[in-house]
């Protein structure tokens, strides 16, 4: 098959079709991957609406930057660690690829929460409100998480199930088949629902899919949009984190059910991302009730 045809990425029904997209780029023959190039974005464009959120709220941006530095590492680290302990079937038997995240594996959860832990420490040794740098730092979290799905695009994977709606993708199986993934997709059941796609006179079999990373990367834009609205109307420290707990944690359930590479539970069939994001609607609407009963009482108080 022509590279050209095995490289290419087509959305049949809304008339996309994109030839070549490759995995990385060629600099002075150093390869280098789209991936962490789109994730290295994330986090300069992270910085930037940090930095201006924390000017907009009387913040010195230069206390956030001193703790982006203590965050990214550990960050990167929860993520990998993450996807490596519910993956561990495949690693047990491959050691050495624990540490090679070129091909993606970065569980986007664990670096969440890798990143909430420093700044919890943080926080307390420099003696700040840890729930105000929480919202904060809201935004750009979501900034990060819009830009990293679009590594996951390039990478070909974080993708659905068979489905042949508006949004379906499709990806040839030759693509699969030259990084040796072919098994990936008869895991999943992908091969039973293959469609042929004529490319170039000849047929093409492809794989058709939901493009959860699109799916995530809208509903994520959404959120955002939202907490920036709503900012300046906070009632209290740490609002604007709890609406991304229920936000997030809401879509990313059911779009985590589409997912035919989800990380679960031992051999139980419980997705555990699926878990976490029921905690995170919990927790998230718990707080929000609470601390908008304690602002109530602090308004009565203070009429009083």
């Amino acid at each position: 098959m022509n590279s050209i045809l095995a490289t290419s990425i087509e959305f049949a029904n809304l008339g996309i079709k994109l030839n070549n997209v490759g995995k990385s780029i060629s600099i002075f023959g150093v390869d280098i991957a789209y991936y962490g190039m789109i994730i290295a974005t994330g986090m300069i464009l992270g910085i930037i609406v940090t930095c201006a959120e924390a000017k907009r709220t009387g913040q010195n941006p230069e206390l956030y930057l001193d703790y982006l530095l203590w965050m990214m590492i550990p960050a990167i680290i929860g993520a990998r660690m993450y996807y490596v302990i519910f993956s561990w079937d495949y690693y047990k038997n491959n050691p050495a690829e624990i540490i090679n995240t070129r091909h993606g594996g970065m569980g986007i959860v664990g670096g969440v929460m890798a990143a909430v832990l420093v700044l919890l420490i943080f926080a307390r040794v420099r003696k700040q409100k840890a729930a105000l740098m929480l919202d904060t730092m809201t935004m750009s979290l979501l900034v990060g998480q819009i830009m990293g799905r679009w590594g996951n695009f390039f990478n070909r994977e974080a993708f659905g199930g068979f489905t042949d709606g508006l949004f379906a993708m499709q990806i040839p199986v030759e693509y699969f088949e030259q990084c040796g993934r072919v098994g990936e997709l008869a895991q999943a059941g992908l091969l039973e629902h293959l469609v042929n796609v004529q490319a170039g006179g000849q047929g093409v079999a492809c794989i058709q899919v939901h493009p959860t990373f699109l799916y995530e990367g809208l509903w994520n834009c959404l959120v955002l949009l939202c907490i920036f609205f709503y900012r300046k109307r906070k009632k209290f420290d740490g609002e604007l984190l709890c609406i991304y707990l229920m936000g997030y944690g809401a879509g990313r359930f059911f779009i985590e059910g589409l997912r035919v590479d989800q990380l679960q539970i031992g051999h139980t069939g419980i997705a555990v991302t699926q878990v976490v994001c029921v905690l995170m609607l919990v927790g998230g609407l718990t707080a929000m009730i609470l601390g908008h009963r304690r602002a109530a009482d602090k308004d009565k108080s203070r009429q009083t």
